[in-house]
């Protein structure tokens, strides 16, 4: 059964929001009270939060397909709908979500670190809201905006200040066990690791965090064995310490070609040739393994390497190897650039260009833009008055000007909007709406004019 899981797609969707009311009070005495339909509600959000109980994308790997709660439909009496709940997605710390093309979205790093990944659709106005001097009761309100869905890559790279590589059955569980508190699974044949341990050690003053990498074999940074999957773990680390198994009985190894190996590894899967190195001769306990380690430490040194002499059994060399570690992570945390804290500024996003384009396209002219694109998706199309109101609100962006400017004659196609969604319609500038046949001006009542006005 799976227990650890660090890549998963997540298929997150926000929620849609509430449609706006159409609705007329009431009275006794009073038949047309003016229009009192509330708002729709907006759409929840889906955050992701660094949560530290949290582990594994375990949850995500079950259950890849997440929505937030819908916005509520405004009712009558001026009653707004209720918003939608936000979807809070807890994720490990060192969490990085990336596109499904591998661009960076966000890299999660510290506790209660938040990233939206889908927007709640905004709800729709009730007629109350839309009504006007020039539109005294409105018999229609606008739709609620769908919420935004999204497809991302939700991987998890440990943050760990050192992290142990090295061939499987090298002791690297055994000395994340050794140096700290945890309880890694540790028996005598390879790959018993299947995912990063990390123990927290401390040496004097400095304390850090550990995390063994699952055994890699030649050929890792390919996709052999285990070592592609969890590279991604060292990526974070101040310094890497070369775990190297002294009482091999594997013909053809020995602690310099394991060395080698690993390191061509490292190499091939990049990113990581400016990581301090260290070197933890294990196994010591045994004579022949003692030995070995003598003969191989002269020329570790003399590449530049530091080496220590440690066994996890008998506890020999724990000390100085946490000591040495402690010295890189202390070095590493003080030549890291000082965080500023600054003081953040809101200030409005310019509007670049202009707010929509009109673009002749054979027999067609298309129309794109934020703001007719949301018009369009708030209109309700089996409404003629919402209809004519979503003509009026184009006509005073000019977009009605620039349809005439490009060429366009009543008749003639208009699509707005891309992809299956657009909405097509045959243009007519001069077209007038309104409700029960009673026709004047778009957006108007007959109805509620003075008696004056409706005099033939």
């Amino acid at each position: 059964m799976t227990t650890f899981v660090d890549r998963v797609v997540l298929h997150a969707s926000a929620g849609s929001g509430g449609h706006g009311c159409a609705s007329i009070h009431r009275e006794k005495f009073k038949p047309l009270g003016g229009p009192d339909g509330g708002d729709g509600g907006d759409g929840g959000d889906v955050v992701l939060v660094v949560d530290p109980q949290v582990t594994t994308l375990l949850d995500y790997h079950h259950g890849p397909h997440r929505h937030a709660d819908n916005g509520k439909p405004g009712q009558g009496s001026n009653r707004d709908g209720a918003n939608g709940t936000t979807l809070v997605l807890p994720v490990p710390d060192g969490t990085v979500v990336t596109t499904l093309d591998g661009e960076v979205l966000a890299d999660l790093v510290g506790a209660g670190a938040t990233y939206v990944i889908a927007q709640g659709g905004r709800g729709g106005l009730g007629n109350a809201a839309l009504a006007s001097t020039k539109r005294k009761a409105p018999g229609f309100a606008l739709l609620g905006e769908p919420g935004t869905a999204r497809d991302v890559v939700l991987e998890l790279k440990t943050v760990a200040d050192i992290a142990l590589v090295g061939f499987p059955s090298a002791g690297k569980s055994s000395l994340v066990g050794a140096l700290s508190a945890a309880k890694p699974k540790i028996a005598d044949y390879p790959f018993t690791t299947l995912v990063p341990n990390l123990g927290v050690v401390e040496a004097g003053e400095v304390r850090f965090t550990v995390a063994d990498v699952p055994g890699l074999i030649p050929g890792a940074s390919e996709g052999k064995g285990l070592g592609l999957e969890f590279l991604r773990h060292v990526e974070r680390c101040a310094a890497l310490v070369h775990v190297l198994d002294c009482a091999t009985l594997d013909p053809g190894r020995d602690p310099l070609s394991d060395l080698d190996v690993i390191e061509a590894e490292l190499a091939s899967y990049g990113g990581l040739q400016d990581r301090p190195r260290l070197v933890a001769l294990n196994k010591v306990d045994v004579p022949e393994a003692r030995d070995l380690a003598d003969m191989v430490r002269p020329e570790l040194e003399a590449r530049g390497l530091e080496v220590v002499e440690v066994s996890a059994a008998s506890r020999e060399g724990l000390r100085e190897l946490s000591f040495a570690m402690a010295r890189v992570v202390a070095r590493a945390r003080a030549e890291a650039p000082a965080v500023e804290v600054t003081r953040t500024v809101l200030r409005p996003r310019p509007v670049k260009g202009p707010e929509f384009s009109v673009t002749p396209e054979g027999d067609f002219f298309r129309v794109l833009g934020e703001k007719p694109w949301r018009w369009v998706r708030q209109t309700d199309f089996s409404n003629d008055e919402a209809v004519g109101y979503l003509a009026d609100r184009l006509a005073k962006l000019g977009v009605e000007e620039e349809l005439v400017a490009k060429g366009a004659t009543p008749g003639s196609t208009v699509v707005i909007g891309e992809g299956d969604q657009a909405v097509v319609f045959d243009w007519e500038p001069t077209v007038e709406t309104g409700a029960e046949l009673l026709h004047g001006p778009r957006g108007s009542d007959l109805r509620l004019e003075p008696e004056p006005r409706r005099r033939r």
